[in-house]
């Protein structure tokens, strides 16, 4: 399925969970900062609480970004949205919250941010966080939307998306190139790869982009670092503070 990269990437600058560098990530904050920059696309992660609703959050404990303690999926939804998720960052967002997934898809249309909503699921809870995010992302879009792009890690995560949403784009997420990446593009029929910038060569991004794959690299804060990558062939880069990155390149 041909996919034009203005579709996968309206932007080469993509804000990684939100402007994460100037408001507490995942948060509503964070996501209205990066449009308030500027930023045409946003970068977030999605998993599910114990009561199975879809939530905007990265890791699989509360403890680092949250006054909470404990594993994600062992906690409800109701439970979760009396936590505070902003003071850690900083006293001004204090008594912001977890956001559902519903709420950052609102945010999103309302700001007209283009969405890569990653899945990120919990232990053991793969195929079943792929099924629920996508039916609840699925119920706020349109044939006529913009297709939010779905990435994920777990390749079982995205065969779920390949066969439940074949219409969105996917893209395979790497630390590093793995030696079965043209396979597994192929069998989880995915239009990109996301690569981590550890290493990361020209030559090894011109290896993906002549297999016709687009090539997104993060996470990139370094303006000079980002021109090196998009000369090199990068379709886009995820970073903390879109809006800063997007004024260095003019």
């Amino acid at each position: 399925m041909p996919i034009g990269l203005a579709t996968l990437y309206p932007s080469p600058v993509i804000g990684h969970r939100g402007a994460c560098a100037l408001a507490p990530e995942n948060t509503l904050a964070s996501f209205r900062q990066a449009a308030r920059d500027g930023a045409a696309m946003v970068e977030f992660d999605a998993k599910l609480t114990a009561d199975n609703r879809a939530i905007v959050f990265h890791d699989d404990d509360l403890e680092r970004t949250t006054d909470g303690t404990g594993p994600v999926q062992d906690i409800t939804f109701e439970a979760l949205s009396g936590l505070d998720a902003g003071g850690w960052f900083s006293p001004a967002f204090q008594g912001a919250q977890v956001p559902s997934l519903e709420e950052v898809l609102d945010c999103a249309q309302d700001h007209d941010l283009a969405i890569n909503l990653e899945l990120k699921p919990c232990p053991n809870r793969v195929e079943e966080t792929a099924r629920v995010v996508l039916a609840t992302a699925a119920l706020q879009w349109s044939a006529d939307d913009r297709p939010p792009l779905i990435s994920s890690f777990s390749r079982a995560a995205l065969a779920v998306a390949r066969d439940l949403a074949p219409s969105w784009p996917r893209a395979l997420l790497c630390d590093n190139l793995p030696d079965d990446w043209r396979e597994q593009a192929a069998i989880l029929r995915v239009q990109a790869l996301h690569l981590g910038d550890v290493e990361l060569s020209p030559a090894t991004i011109a290896q993906v982009k002549n297999h016709g794959l687009a090539v997104a690299v993060w996470t990139v804060n370094d303006p000079e670092r980002v021109r090196f990558l998009l000369a090199a062939g990068a379709d886009a880069v995820f970073s903390d503070d879109p809006g800063a990155i997007r004024k260095a390149l003019g």
